[in-house]
């Protein structure tokens, strides 16, 4: 993400790296507060992700089920991948996170968000694309956690049900279905 300024007068001093990782850069800044005194954060540098609903003709949304290890958990998630070709646009890296894990091309591909996941130390910047005209494509799963996830079905309806159950616990799956439902019912369904 850019660094914009703060209007309310806070500044970036200094900024050195204490981890370079295969995925993030962990660096502590120092700031300037408004009154003049300086402190110190943790931020982590993410090169930023999309995420894609593909929603059916009939009403359903494919999703992958896939394996995260921070949680030790499999979460319910919309198909969803790190912007790390440089240079590549959110669209282009939607369109190819779409058919890499669940096989499918769009023939349509709407922005629906972009937020960001975790302010107070990431720099992480999503895009949420909502992806209709649906056709298969082959698969190109990438890394051990793709390799193993598998891949399903669920009735758009049936989302505020499982959010509220915790089926579904991932931001940018609840962000993306639940704009997805506000659009259908917008349309008429």
């Amino acid at each position: 993400m850019t660094p914009g300024g703060s209007a309310s007068g806070f500044r970036r001093l200094d900024e050195r790296v204490v981890h370079d990782g295969h995925v993030i850069t962990l660096a502590v800044g120092t700031f300037e507060a408004p009154d003049g005194t300086t402190f110190d954060r943790d931020i982590v540098h993410h090169p930023g992700a999309v995420s894609v609903v593909p929603l059916h003709d009939d009403g359903t949304v494919t999703l992958v089920r896939q394996y995260r290890a921070a949680l030790d958990l499999d979460l319910l998630e919309i198909p969803a991948g790190k912007r790390d070709v440089a240079g590549e646009a959110p669209e282009l890296t939607a369109e190819r996170e779409l058919a890499e894990e669940v096989g499918l091309r769009a023939a349509r591909l709407e922005p629906l968000a972009r937020f960001v996941n975790s302010a107070g130390f990431s720099d992480e910047l999503s895009h949420v694309f909502l992806a209709t005209g649906l056709t298969e494509v082959g698969t190109d799963l990438q890394g051990v956690e793709e390799q193993h996830m598998t891949i399903e079905r669920i009735a758009l309806a049936d989302v505020p049900a499982m959010i509220a159950d915790h089926r579904l616990l991932d931001a940018k799956t609840v962000i993306g279905l639940l704009l997805t439902l506000q659009r259908v019912a917008g349309n008429g369904g």
